[in-house]
């Protein structure tokens, strides 16, 4: 190879190093914030973004274990206020009926199919969330009780 040839491969490579830098390094723009430009009636864009809501997190999921018809570790209690979303996953090795009293909601639970929960807590009061595959096997079938409070 000439030395020509080998000088203009290690500029190329430089050059491809120099561009892959600065294209790897985050930008000044992407940390500033856009600078505020005026609305017609006096405030700024970042005044309006600033007073908008946030969009509202996810709930919590609270996650229950059954193994063989008995619950894994202690039953829960699931705390929240009135019209609060809850979310409850229960996963079970046997088939079981997870039902959560009160609210009269039934789901199914089998192996590699849990049982899902959704719903908002539109009633106060204390309610229990039982394995009928336990209850039926004579076990303790609590799995979780809901603690719905005011709002």
């Amino acid at each position: 190879m000439s030395r020509n040839r080998r000088i203009g491969l290690v500029v190329a490579a430089l050059a491809v190093a120099v561009v892959a830098f600065v294209v790897a390094q985050p930008g000044d723009d992407e940390d500033a914030s856009p600078s505020p430009s005026p609305t017609s009636q006096g405030q700024t864009e970042a005044d309006e973004t600033d007073t908008q809501a946030e969009a509202p997190a996810e709930p919590p999921v609270t996650r229950i274990s059954v193994k063989g018809g008995v619950l894994v570790g202690e039953p829960k209690a699931i705390r929240v206020a009135k019209n609060d979303p809850v979310r409850i996953v229960v996963r079970s090795d046997v088939p079981d009926q997870i039902h959560l009293h009160g609210y009269e909601i039934k789901k199914e639970a089998a192996p590699g199919k849990p049982a899902r929960f959704a719903f908002k807590a539109d009633a106060e009061g204390a309610f229990e969330l039982e394995s009928h595959a336990a209850e039926d096997a004579g076990a303790e079938p609590l799995l979780a009780r809901l603690l719905v409070g005011p709002s």
